[in-house]
Formats: structure tokens, C-alpha cells, sequence
């Protein structure tokens, strides 16, 4: 029944279904299939209740309204010139500005696709003045914002989470360095790029000079609130002040107070848009959500996690090898699944194998997390590719490609995070 299940979604995936009523449809299968079944359509329709009934799950909504009024409020603008006013000088220091202006908008935003928007709506047109190639600034954007998963508050970890009864507060604590690592490795490729290609040393220079001529100072007045966001809405979770939850009903009303009442670029009027947005971004989502909740515990009365786990144990013996694995299918996954829908789907059936091997399920979790950010931005269905590519009118493929570098180094640096767990345990004590 179980290899069933799987046959009919992926299926109905390749035949470009929904994938709302993909996970759907094969919930209610075995019940179609078998009456008798204990996972009758009351046994779903109470577990989607229950699934979507809980207090963490509003986190999410929560930190996409913030995160659409800060991207409307220009923040990712104030933050890339406190950053360019400090490494724009150096070699490769505005491409490299752009990486770290996606690592901490990801800490306000918690998603990939909003970080591409907001960073690279504003980025792509400052590097392309620079004398940058234009598809090598859509890559380098839709790369780096896939740090906007990675780093804490990170959408995908609160999935998780709640899939697997894991802390969300261990996990945005241990996303921190891996996001860090992997912002690295892009800079490294960056600053291997432009010491190859070269750059118009003359152009980024007078750039810098007249970032430089408003006053460091002021720069970074400017971009105070931006840069406060994290430090609040994260100092709040691991001081124990407030939960994640509460933490994303914080940052609504701080991106509301910066944008409105201090930037001064948000209007009134404007508020009950955003709210609209936030709604229609997160029902689909939460939809999701219920229905996979509602697909796992289908999967465990039909013992699928001790099925699979008696299939790996005769092919996997070591923690080492199951890692392997597991990046390999994650990474293939990525290119046609989302973040959220992968992880909801495979973490409650890989946990329990997961660590029966000694793996740390919040660093299960990271692992999952930083692989499946690859494919954001990897062909066919990259998504960060669809949001950047019209930015520079050039197919999204086109993107894809130049992002390979990209993708290279970060699979060193996600190597690193599989097999030196300590670095995502490292904040954990």
C-alpha cells in the first residue's frame, strides 16, 4: 500500500497537479481503497483540525506580514549600504555586500523567495551600474537568498518543527553558524569570480566614495532599525522573554512602528494590504501543512517509518553513509519540491531512522533545511530562478546556469554541515 501511495503522487505531480490536492488525494487513498481502514475520512479530517490547531503554526503568517512590510519599507536598501560602506572598497566587496544584505534580510524575512524579491529588486540594478554582468547578479541573488531559510527565523525550521515535535527554538539556534558558513563560501566564490573576470575597479570605487561622503555614521543611523530587527526579534527567543510565536508578533508590530512611524515609508492605508497578502501567501501553505500532518499519521497506521527503516537498515549501516544518502535524495527532491512540502513530507518518516543512527534530530533538521535551500535555485523549478530571472528579462534557465558556481560552493559548505554536527550544536550548550 505504501509504495502505492508514493506511485500515485509522484504521479500526479508529474502530471502537474497541485500539490496541495496530490498529498490530498493519496491521504484518502487507503480509505477509498479499504473501507475497513482505521484512517477513514474522519480519522483525516480530525488530524487536519488538530495539525493546524496550535499556537507555534501562527508563527509563520505572522513572520511573512512583517517580512512583506519591511520589504515594502526599503529596509533591504539601508542594510546593503551599511555593508557596502564597509567591504565595498575590497575586491569582490559589493557582489560580497549583496551576500551579506540577503544572510541578515533572511533574519527578517524567514523566506527565500521574499528575500530574492526585496534584496534583489534593489541589487541587481546597483550591480549592473556597477559594470557587473546581469546574469551574474540575478545568480548571486537568488543564490544567497536562500539564506533567508537557513538562517534564523527560518519558515522551513518551524515545519519542521512542528512535524516532529522538535524544539523551533533549538532550530533557529542552530541554523545561525551554518547560515553563516554557507554566506562564507558564496563570498569565497565571489572573490575568486571578480580576481578572474575582473571589475570596473574605477566605477565601484567612485560608488563607494560617495556612499562614504554621506558619513559612516549616518549609513549606519540609517540602517539601525533594520539592523536592530534580528537582534530583537532572535535576543527575544534565546533570552527566554518570548517564544517564536510571540517573537513574530513582535516583529509585525516593529516592522510596523520602523516602516510607519520612523522610515516613514509604509502608509496607514497601506496595512490592511499587506494583511491580504499575508493571507493569501500563508493559506496555501497552511494547507499544506494540515494535509501533510494528516499524510504522516496515514503513513504511520500503515507502518511506512518501520517499512522504510527496515528497507535502509539493509542497505545503510552507518551514520555516515545514511548521510550520504540523504543529501543525494534531498538534493535531487529540491529541484522539483519545495522547501515546506519536502520537509513536512520526508522528516516524520526519516526521523526515527535518523536517530536510531545517532543523528541529532535538530541537526536532521538543519541538514534537511540547507540542502533543500539549493533547490531554490537549481532547474527546472528553482523558485528563487522565477523571481529573479524577469528581474534582468532573461529565462530563468539562463540563471540557473551561471548559479552552478554558486551551487558548487555551497555543497561544500553543506558537506561540512552534515558531517561536523557540532558546528549547528555547537549554540545549543
Amino acid at each position: 500500500m505504501v509504495g502505492l501511495l508514493f506511485g500515485v503522487f509522484l504521479l500526479l505531480i508529474v502530471l502537474a497537479v497541485p500539490l496541495a490536492m496530490c498529498l490530498g488525494f493519496t491521504t484518502i487513498l487507503p480509505a477509498l481503497i479499504d473501507p475497513a481502514f482505521s484512517g477513514n475520512l474522519q480519522f483525516v479530517v480530525r488530524t487536519i483540525i488538530k495539525a493546524v490547531d496550535s499556537t507555534t503554526i501562527l508563527a509563520i503568517p505572522l513572520f511573512m506580514l512583517s517580512g512583506a512590510i519591511m520589504a515594502t519599507g526599503g529596509l533591504s536598501k539601508r542594510l546593503f549600504d551599511v555593508f557596502a560602506a564597509f567591504i565595498g572598497k575590497i575586491k569582490g566587496g559589493m557582489p560580497s555586500a549583496v551576500v551579506v544584505t540577503c544572510l541578515f534580510y533572511g533574519a527578517i524575512s524567514g523566506s527565500g523567495p521574499a528575500t530574492c524579491a526585496a534584496v534583489g529588486a534593489m541589487c541587481i540594478p546597483v550591480l549592473t551600474s556597477l559594470g557587473y554582468d546581469k546574469v551574474f547578479a540575478a545568480a548571486l541573488v537568488a543564490t544567497s537568498a536562500g539564506l533567508g531559510v537557513i538562517i534564523p527565523p527560518s519558515i522551513p525550521y518551524i515545519s519542521y518543527g512542528l512535524v516532529t515535535n522538535t524544539s523551533v527554538g533549538n532550530l533557529f539556534l542552530a541554523g545561525i553558524l551554518p547560515g553563516i558558513l554557507i554566506a562564507l563560501a558564496l563570498i569565497l566564490y565571489v572573490n575568486v569570480y571578480c580576481r578572474t573576470k575582473g571589475e570596473n575597479r574605477e566605477v565601484v570605487e567612485k560608488n563607494y566614495n560617495e556612499l562614504r561622503a554621506r558619513g559612516v555614521g549616518r549609513v549606519i543611523l540609517d540602517g539601525f532599525w533594520a539592523l536592530l530587527t534580528p537582534v530583537i526579534i532572535l535576543g527575544g527567543i534565546y533570552s527566554g522573554i518570548v517564544t517564536p510565536t510571540e517573537a513574530a508578533c513582535v516583529s509585525v508590530f516593529y516592522s510596523i512602528l520602523v516602516c510607519l512611524l520612523i522610515y516613514k515609508t509604509v502608509k496607514f492605508k497601506d496595512l490592511a494590504k499587506f494583511l491580504k497578502e499575508a493571507v493569501y501567501s500563508y493559506a496555501p501553505l497552511g494547507m499544506m501543512l494540515a494535509l501533510a500532518s494528516a499524510f504522516a499519521r496515514i503513513l504511520t497506521l500503515l507502518n511506512a517509518p518501520q517499512s522504510l527503516a527496515i528497507m535502509l537498515s539493509s542497505a545503510i549501516h552507518t551514520k555516515f553513509m545514511f548521510l550520504l544518502v540523504l543529501n543525494i535524495v534531498l538534493f535531487l527532491m529540491g529541484m522539483v519540491l519545495d522547501v515546506g512540502p519536502a520537509i513536512m513530507i520526508l522528516a516524520p518518516m526519516l526521523l526515527p531512522f535518523a536517530e536510531s543512527l545517532g543523528v541529532n534530530a535538530v541537526h536532521l533538521g538543519i541538514v534537511m533545511t540547507c540542502n533543500l535551500a539549493v533547490g531554490m535555485v537549481t532547474p527546472p523549478f528553482g523558485m528563487n530562478l522565477f523571481v529573479a530571472a524577469p528581474m534582468i528579462q532573461r529565462p530563468p534557465m539562463d540563471v540557473g546556469k551561471r548559479a552552478l558556481p554558486f551551487i558548487g560552493y555551497y555543497v561544500v559548505a553543506l558537506l561540512i554541515i552534515t558531517y561536523v554536527p557540532q558546528l549547528s550544536l555547537m549554540l545549543l550548550g
